[in-house]
């Protein structure tokens, strides 16, 4: 659940708050193996009293989970997941040395596993060249050398397997192991039986655990490797936070003297030191110096960017030139690094909905694979044997057939062994686990990277669905920089004395407001340097305009139709004069002295200078793109004529809840719509939208608020790029066709190999499915869906 979207969208409905304190935490677990242990980690996590909610990721190896402090602790859950058989640690957000000392020794001891099994698998091969050459090898072709060979495979690489697969089937929740293990063994121990007792005519095929045991840890291997390519993008992002930063003994002091402390030490205000080749180790604001920064690592942009005192720096970015010195100005949690780090981490938790698919499939998945392969044992061994015996020659190796002599029951029952051995082997839950999670974690990742940060699996859902794109004009289409063009005072009205008087009352009034009009009113106040009065009884009204008392006086300021409800006339002259003006594109605010209109302001917002780009960008997407503006609809026309826009896509004069039900009706007609904003007058559309995307640029609630977040101007402070909005889009899409094609293969596979495994086109086709043969399809199976997921790094966004 997203619980800011939650709030916020409670919060601007005014309907209720949120009083229920819920706690956010990230848990390591360890031991999960596929889509069956990420099902049986959540259920254990979702039925414990105080957990809110739990989402579990195979391939990061971490449980995201909100829960009630006064219920329950972040460490209690880890102790029961630790119980369940999942070794779990409450994830730090800085590893310990004995944690990396821990992954090394675990690195090196599985090596040494996929070392011994691969020299088995070597051995065992060797010593079955005779099968096809004809050349008997002393000792590698004994028979009891293969079973030497098996032996060990099973005690030694194979143990843990076994291990950890008896464990979770006694604790009903059985994995791959399990069913791996099963195979492997199911194949020794009737292999010990055919050595012990010649008589029943049974071939020995120690060979198959041989090579199940080195065929599923090789698989495992590569798929680890694969999985850490596709993590290494969120790693690189975590690395990049330096460990130590220069305080500065005395910033007055010239020379600098600065001496090297912990970053974890650096509170806000503290002046520190950073030489050329060092990385910015918190965000803060440039002293004294000049140089330039690279901020490639976090924005994607190759070129650097120049910097001097006042300018920002953001935690992570490389300081290239020269010296500098900066005041911390956010630190630790509060960077803008770790903020990204913790949105990507949340997003790689969130699931896609169509992972539901997979879930309910692997929740039964290895209970159901067992009961297949029992079913063929006994079809095999009491039907299908007698109804098709030409099958019975299958019942040998590949070479040689089993001799003529050989009692038929006891063919066919070597036969329905080792289909069902076959089935055990085949099955991958694996692969239904990795479909999603790998090009989720991918994705993000690589969303990160280009400044695009992207909250999670449903987003990337949501989005490949849209077909209608909604922009607020202010601040996102334009550059939310305006400046006063012209103003007047009313000459019927002669509620003022001067136009300067309507500047300076408007600008008493925006002393508190947070809005680029505001911001141009104030400039303009300061340029003519009008003394701002103090303002009594002030109220904003989201959307409309401020009110207030100055000197006696009541004031509203705002739109036109707002001050029409208010009670206050215009006169035609001033109507037509505002008219004009709005022709041209300018917005307008009208201000009332004591009811009677006063006069208004013409403002200038120009349009960013890649906007039209961007909107045409879009309709080649197949996008509908609309535009929703609290300007006058002449004004909103004229705006929207300079970006191509028609008419009936231009929603002129709505207030932030006017934008809500514009899209509410929309989606009411069956369109999935995204809404890009940047204002807190964004923020109820950005909630009611489908998909909501916000400029960093904007106020903290709509970023808070928005399930994309377009990062390049927060950290590399230049305007943001509209047509980040269609980048952002392209890679979702591409990230969800990823999890499609992911899930189709995983889903296909089984289905598929399953019943090839268990005989299906024996009899037709003669196709069999020996377990060594299903063991490398297994294999094959995890490493392609993880292999498929990094072609997402090749996606071209531009």
């Amino acid at each position: 659940m997203d619980y800011n979207r939650v709030k916020n969208s409670l919060t601007f409905q005014g309907c209720i708050r949120v009083s229920i304190q819920v706690e956010e935490a990230i848990l390591h677990v360890q031991g999960m193996k596929c889509a069956g242990c990420v099902q049986a980690v959540e259920k254990a996590l979702g039925q414990r009293e105080g957990v809110v909610s739990a989402s579990v990721n195979l391939v990061t190896e971490k449980a995201t989970i909100a829960y009630r402090a006064e219920t329950i602790s972040a460490s209690g859950l880890a102790i029961a997941l630790t119980d369940l058989g999942f070794p779990t640690q409450v994830e730090s957000p800085h590893p310990s040395e004995a944690k990396d000392s821990s992954l090394q020794t675990e690195a090196v001891r599985r090596l040494g596993q996929i070392g011994l099994a691969m020299v088995l698998v070597a051995l065992s091969s060797i010593g079955h060249l005779h099968e096809f050459t004809g050349l008997h090898l002393p000792i590698l072709g004994e028979l009891w050398f293969h079973w030497g060979l098996a032996t060990i495979a099973l005690a030694i690489p194979g143990r843990v397997m076994a291990i950890d697969g008896a464990l979770s089937l006694k604790r009903g929740i059985p994995n791959m192991n399990t069913l791996v293990s099963l195979g492997a063994w199911t194949a020794y121990l009737a292999s010990n039986v055919a050595l012990v007792f010649p008589q029943i005519g049974w071939e020995c095929f120690f060979d198959a655990p041989v090579m199940i045991v080195g065929l599923v840890l090789l698989g495992r291997t590569l798929e680890e490797q694969a999985r850490g390519r596709a993590t290494a993008s969120f790693k690189a992002l975590l690395s990049l936070q330096p460990a130590i930063a220069r305080r500065v003994l005395d910033p007055l002091q010239d020379p600098i003297q600065s001496e090297a402390i912990p970053v974890d030490r650096v509170g806000v205000g503290t002046f520190l030191q950073v030489l050329p080749g060092d990385k910015f180790p918190v965000d803060g604001v440039i002293q004294s110096g000049q140089s330039s920064a690279n901020e490639a690592m976090l924005t994607g942009e190759s070129r650097p960017v120049e910097k001097g005192p006042g300018d920002l720096v953001m935690a992570g970015t490389l300081n290239q030139s020269a010296a500098v010195v900066m005041e911390a100005t956010r630190t630790g949690s509060e960077t803008a690094l770790a903020q990204i780090v913790q949105c990507v981490e949340a997003a790689q938790a969130r699931k896609a909905p169509i992972q539901r698919i997979a879930d309910r499939v692997s929740g039964y998945f290895v209970y159901g694979v067992m009961a297949i392969a029992a079913l063929t044992f006994c079809f095999w061994a009491a039907i299908g044997t007698h109804l098709w015996p030409e099958v019975l020659h299958y019942a040998g190796s590949a070479t040689h057939a089993m001799p003529a002599e050989t009692n038929p029951d006891r063919l066919g029952l070597l036969l329905s062994l080792k289909l069902a051995i076959a089935v055990l082997v085949v099955a991958c839950p694996c692969a239904l686990g990795l479909a999603t999670p790998t090009a989720i974690v991918v994705g993000t990742s690589l969303g990160a990277e280009r400044g695009l940060l992207i909250r999670g699996g449903d987003v990337l859902e949501a989005v490949h669905h849209l077909d209608t794109i909604a922009f607020d004009k202010t601040g996102t289409l334009t550059t939310g920089n305006p400046v006063v063009a012209t103003y007047w005072s009313s000459a019927t009205m002669q509620a003022l004395e001067t136009p300067e008087q309507l500047i300076q009352l408007a600008a008493s009034l925006e002393t508190n407001a947070q809005h680029p009009f505001a911001e141009a009113i104030l400039a303009k106040a300061a340029e003519l340097q009008l003394e701002r009065f103090s303002v009594t009884d002030w109220s904003a009204h989201l959307g409309f305009g401020l009110s207030g008392e100055v000197d006696g006086k009541r004031l509203h300021l705002g739109s036109l139709a707002w001050l029409a409800e208010q009670g206050v006339e215009v006169g035609e002259d001033d109507l037509h004069q505002a008219d004009a003006l709005a022709a041209q594109g300018l917005s307008i605010v009208f201000l009332a002295v004591n009811g009677r209109y006063g006069g208004g302001i013409a403002l200038q917002d120009p349009l960013r200078p890649d906007a039209v780009e961007a909107i045409a960008t879009l309709r080649q997407q197949k996008l509908k793109v609309l535009m929703l503006t609290g300007d006058r609809r002449a004004t909103a026309e004229a705006i929207g004529h300079q970006l191509g826009l028609k008419p009936e896509e231009i929603y002129a004069a709505v207030s932030p809840t006017d934008k809500a039900k514009a899209i509410q009706a929309l989606q009411a007609e069956g369109k999935k719509v995204g809404m890009v904003g940047d204002g807190i007058n964004d923020a109820p559309a950005l909630v009611q939208a489908d998909v909501g995307i916000a400029l960093s640029s904007g106020t903290d609630v709509a970023i808070e608020t928005a399930q994309i977040v377009l990062m390049h101007r927060q950290l590399a402070q230049q305007a943001p790029r509209l047509g980040d909005v269609g980048r952002a889009l392209k890679l979702s899409s591409a990230t969800f066709r990823t999890i499609q094609q992911n899930l189709f293969w995983a889903l296909g596979y089984n289905l598929l190999g399953i019943p090839l495994a268990a005989g299906v086109f024996l009899p037709a086709f003669g196709i069999l499915l020996n377990p060594a043969m299903a063991a490398a399809l297994m294999a094959f199976s995890s490493v392609s869906v993880v292999t498929n997921a990094l072609t997402l790094r090749g996606t071209k966004l531009t």
